[in-house]
């Protein structure tokens, strides 16, 4: 465990060949601008998987769960298994979520999902862990890709924070928790070109868009989504966002009443550039889907469309009265 936990802890053993590459930085309005694009993989083909469960309020009581279903996704062929947001624990209150957040540099579940993504050679989408905020009293809700090598290709902290009285006798305020991202971020990995995101960032189209210019092929959303905006609106998002951008979305999901009582809506998806859902989980307490998926698709999208090439700049709103 020590060499695992070594090697995802120092940035200086960072893959070579699927390692983090940040293609925004930031403008002085904390708006992100696109820098370099990459090229995408005409030809690449692969299995991706999505996983669907009810995170337990600790991860020592979660983490079995996940490497159960890992391990069957990779024995089904999957080279891409993706992991739902706050993968390891959802907790009922903000300190009993402090209490349980680890700290990155000495992380037992960082270090045990880097085993993992090594043990059944795969790219591992960990939707978010709750990692401490040095210094602060917030936590930071940071989503890992981790190669079959065990080690760290990108990190990425979200950016939205779900401030949003839904409807569902709760109010939520992600604000109050936990620290926010600045930074989007794409990483250009051995199986495809993959955008970072975390759950309500979904409602913010403009961040895919940034995501899918600068080369974008697949779109990972992991996601705890409250039953009741499930219902309205999970579908019709996830689609939205693979046809603007012409990108494959692969969303692992949360599902069930957790031990606070919250009620998160599953429906793990992964949509293809041309809007189609390839895999739905429904309402499974605890599985998996899977989907061959091949890259060729999101160009073929974007040409039939052309919104990349029509796309204009453009003037401020002209308000007329």
């Amino acid at each position: 465990m020590t060499t695992i936990l070594a090697a995802v802890t120092n940035y200086s053993h960072w893959s070579e060949q699927a390692r983090l590459i940040n293609y925004y930085r930031l403008a002085p309005d904390n708006s992100p601008r696109l820098t370099k694009k990459v090229q995408q993989n005409m030809t690449m083909q692969l299995k991706a998987s999505v996983l669907q469960y009810c995170a337990a309020a600790s991860a020592s009581e979660t983490l079995p769960i996940i490497e159960e279903l890992v391990a069957e996704s990779a024995a089904e062929g999957a080279s891409f298994v993706c992991l739902p947001e706050c993968a390891t624990f959802l907790s009922p209150n903000r300190q009993a979520l402090y209490d349980q957040a680890e700290d990155e540099a000495t992380s037992p579940s960082l270090a045990r999902l880097c085993l993992l993504a090594k043990t059944h050679q795969v790219f591992l989408s960990v939707g978010s862990l709750l990692m401490r905020d040095t210094g602060a009293d917030k936590c930071i809700n940071r989503g890992y890709l981790l190669n079959p090598q065990g080690k760290i290709s990108a990190c990425y902290d979200k950016i939205h924070m779900f401030d949003a009285t839904v409807g569902d006798g709760r109010t939520y305020r992600e604000s109050e928790r936990f620290q926010r991202g600045y930074e989007p971020v794409l990483a250009q990995t051995a199986i495809g070109n993959i955008g970072l995101s975390i759950c309500y960032d979904i409602r913010f189209p403009e961040l895919y868009q940034g995501l899918s210019e600068a080369g974008a092929e697949l779109l990972v959303i992991p996601s705890a989504f409250t039953a009741v905006t499930g219902a309205a609106h999970w579908h019709i998002l996830q689609r939205a966002r693979a046809i603007e951008t012409g990108c494959f979305v692969l969303s692992a999901a949360q599902y069930g009443t957790h031990a606070d009582g919250r009620q998160t809506y599953g429906h793990a998806l992964i949509v293809a550039p041309w809007g189609e859902v390839l895999a739905d989980a429904g309402s499974s307490d605890k599985g998996f889907v899977t989907a061959d998926i091949d890259l060729a698709a999101c160009s073929a999208a974007q040409k039939r469309h052309g919104t990349a090439a029509n796309r204009q700049k453009l003037m401020p709103v002209r308000i007329i009265s």
